[in-house]
């Protein structure tokens, strides 16, 4: 079987099954059609119903009218019938308008006929005497007319009550008839029959059987109209086996009448139109599918034919090893060009394969040695920091008792200083392997900004100028000066890559109140005090699409190798963390603004930061559980922690701290290292002591953390970083102390 014939059989196969729901969905729309037309005929009556209503509401207010007319009061017969003549031709919709005597004798009539009539044997007659301002209504057949017409019967009463006459207006049923039977284009039949069976208005078609006069009462379609709260419509046959469909209005004031109006149609009829539209449609459905196969067999015939020879070609020298093998262009359009397409470039791509191959080798081994190397750097920095803070202490204890000898006072000092500088270093491997955990200082963010300014020209470049505005009276605010700094490199560093041909950037610090119309990146409200620090470049800016998404990690519109998109990210997640928000505002060709804001540090107005040194004259008496890996931090720290006048339980590891907490000595403090061998860290050992001990105070200390440290839920420690001097155990202690319990 030829590929041709297989791709017209999937073709035919995938048709089925539309062209089933299509044909499914034809014979839908021929029940919802039937259902409609169904539906129309009952609201067809129901109009009709309406508008003979209006007629009746239109008929009493004539009467109203006529009732005050002066020409009626007066006994001359004549001249009350030449009056009601006139006004009659004025509504030709009656046959007639005549004026009946108390005793229900006709006075006068529009007809002039000079007839006499007794009709007191008239229901509306005698249901009308009862009445007062209303009309009284009722189907029959005129006596002076032989026409069947709706009498409207009104009591026209003397002021004492009585009654002086009554109004008639004959309302002509046919003519109603004939002119709803034009409306609706004579493609349904119209039926008026009264309560008796009494048809008053036959369809004129040839298919209804029953005249005028003569009655239906006892059929099934008298029943069907009469019933009270039946179905909306109902199939009824006539002797000769026709099938009529009707519908009746269900007005509750043209049923008191004693009229009921029906509105039918054929049930042939009424299928035609959907049957015709349905075959209509599966006409149209079954040409174009002819039309689609044809154009089919003829392009599978003239154009894959040729292309799949092109392909086959291309396939044997692939086959055969000619990576040069190339199916020259024009290529066809749809999948078999996108086959050829793929061929070519999979040639090229096995040519570069082993190219590709060795460069992906290559950043591979870049980023294990760059992985092994954060590895390694915290490591060391770990170990650095255990010997940094033994040196520092040991070297402050050194510059305490050596104070009265200059040379040696100066010599502790300078072991101090390199001990310093050695933790700077560490800090910076740290920050190197991402692994320093966030230190908030209460600091001022333009002196920060300051000592950078160097650092940000150099970074910048000659060809672009830089300017640094500080605002007078500052306040301060609780944030860690590192990762700051890192945060504002940042964001010079991404306006200096907006600026490739030169331009100015400007950093402005100041103090700023944020209401609820001033919102953040997220739209969010944040009112408070704030510091903000302001970074404007005069840049390529950025278009509203590319700026609702600047903040999103790994997101970047630059080159790539040229960055990670993380770098606004970890701006906005180090704002964030330290309780600030965001703002940002960019144009296309008019540069960006990227402002920062910090939570204005709450500090009492004359309230001074007490030093760590007044924390140290206070002699500490708790009971110190100290937990340390490290023999010479061990030593080095329960040496500190007693001279600071405190009790200290030392143990090594976390299963050893918790078995003297469950001894009843009385401990208030858990000072414990984060990292430790043994399979238990600082913050399980906290969650157990808590647990054991729930009013126990907690103070972790670390020279690195692999993640950052995570306190136990409902437990408020602190974390003081090594290397760290007397002074800073001696705060923290204090303030570790200090918390309020749980």
């Amino acid at each position: 079987m030829s590929l041709r014939t297989r791709l017209l059989i999937l073709v035919i196969a995938a048709m089925l099954v539309p062209a089933i729901l299509v044909g499914l969905r034809f014979v839908q729309n021929r029940a919802s059609e039937i259902d409609a037309a169904l539906a129309n005929l009952a609201a067809s009556a129901d109009d009709i119903a309406a508008d003979l209503d209006e007629k009746i509401q239109g008929t009493a207010q004539l009467h109203y009218g006529l009732a005050r007319a002066r020409d009626l009061d007066t006994r001359d017969k004549a001249a009350c019938s030449a009056f009601l003549s006139d006004v009659r031709e004025e509504y030709p919709q009656f046959t007639g308008i005549l004026t009946i005597d108390p005793d229900g004798s006709l006075f006068c009539d529009s007809l002039r006929t000079n007839r006499t009539l007794d009709l007191n044997d008239r229901g509306y007659f005698e249901q009308v005497k009862e009445l007062t301002g209303v009309v009284a209504v009722e189907p029959v057949f005129g006596r002076l007319t032989g026409l069947s017409v709706l009498q409207i019967a009104y009591p026209v009463r003397s002021e004492a009550g009585a009654l002086k006459l009554v109004l008639l207006a004959s309302f002509n049923l046919n003519k109603f008839v004939e002119f709803h039977d034009k409306r609706l284009l004579a493609e349904k039949d119209i039926l008026l029959v009264d309560a008796k069976g009494t048809v008053l208005a036959a369809p004129k078609g040839g298919g209804w059987s029953e005249p005028v006069g003569g009655s239906i009462a006892g059929s099934d379609l008298f029943r069907f109209a009469a019933a009270p709260d039946g179905e909306p419509f109902r199939e009824v046959t006539d002797r000769e086996g026709r099938t009529q469909i009707w519908g009746v209005a269900r007005s509750p004031s043209i049923r008191k009448a004693g009229l009921y109006i029906l509105v039918g149609r054929s049930k042939d009829g009424l299928v035609a139109a959907a049957n015709r539209r349905l075959y209509e449609d599966v006409a149209i459905l079954a040409v174009a599918s002819l039309l689609l196969l044809a154009g089919l067999w003829i392009l599978t015939t003239v154009s894959i034919g040729r292309q799949v020879g092109r392909l086959a070609t291309m396939a044997k020298r692939l086959g055969r090893g000619d990576l040069s093998a190339r199916i020259p262009e024009p290529h066809p359009g749809g999948e078999l060009g996108g086959l050829m397409t793929l061929l070519n470039s999979t040639a090229e791509s096995l040519e570069q394969q082993r190219a590709a191959i060795a460069d992906l080798s290559h950043k591979l081994s870049q980023s294990q040695k760059m992985e092994a190397m954060g590895q390694l750097t915290g490591g060391v920095a770990h170990d650095f920091n255990n010997l940094l803070t033994v040196i520092l202490g040991n070297s402050e204890h050194l510059a305490d008792r050596l104070a009265g000898n200059k040379e040696l006072h100066r010599i502790a000092s300078d072991i101090a200083t390199a001990a310093e500088r050695g933790s700077d270093l560490t800090r910076s491997l740290l920050a190197f392997a991402r692994k320093q955990p966030l230190r908030p200082r209460e600091i001022d963010i333009a002196e920060q900004v300051t000592g950078m300014k160097q650092l940000l020209r150099r970074t910048l470049g000659e060809h672009i100028e830089s300017s640094f505005t500080f605002a007078p009276d500052l306040w301060l605010a609780s944030v860690d000066p590192g990762q700051l700094a890192t945060a504002v490199l940042n964001l010079v560093l991404n306006a200096r890559d907006a600026m490739p041909d030169g331009g100015k950037l400007a950093v402005e610090v100041c103090n700023a109140s944020l209401g609820e119309s001033d919102l953040d990146v997220n739209g969010e409200p944040r009112p408070g005090d704030y510091v903000m620090l302001a970074v404007k470049d005069t840049g390529a800016g950025m278009s509203s699409e590319v700026l609702g998404r600047a903040f999103e990690p790994f997101f970047t519109t630059k080159e790539v190798g040229k960055g990670t998109g993380l770098g606004l990210s970890m701006v906005y997640g180090f704002v964030q963390q330290s309780g600030g928000l965001v703002q940002m505002q960019s144009e296309p060709g008019r540069g960006s603004t990227i402002r920062l804001f910090f939570p204005r540090l709450a500090t009492p107005p004359g309230e001074d930061l007490r030093p760590a040194q007044a924390t140290i004259t206070h002699a500490g008496h708790e009971t110190v559980l100290l937990v340390e890996d490290d023999d010479m931090v061990r030593a080095y720290v329960e040496n500190e922690l007693r001279t600071l006048g405190y009790r200290v339980i030392a143990t090594s590891n976390g299963p050893a701290a918790l078995e003297v907490l469950r001894q009843p000595d009385d401990i208030q403090l858990l000072f414990t290292d984060v990292v430790m061998p043994g399979g238990m860290f600082g913050p399980e050992l906290a969650r157990q002591a808590a647990e054991l001990r729930p009013d126990l105070k907690v103070l972790f200390t670390s020279g690195y953390s692999q993640d950052p440290v995570k306190t136990p839920d409902g437990i408020n420690a602190r974390i003081l970083t090594k290397p760290f001097k007397r002074q800073e155990l001696a705060a923290m202690l204090r303030a570790a102390l200090s918390e309020p319990s749980r």
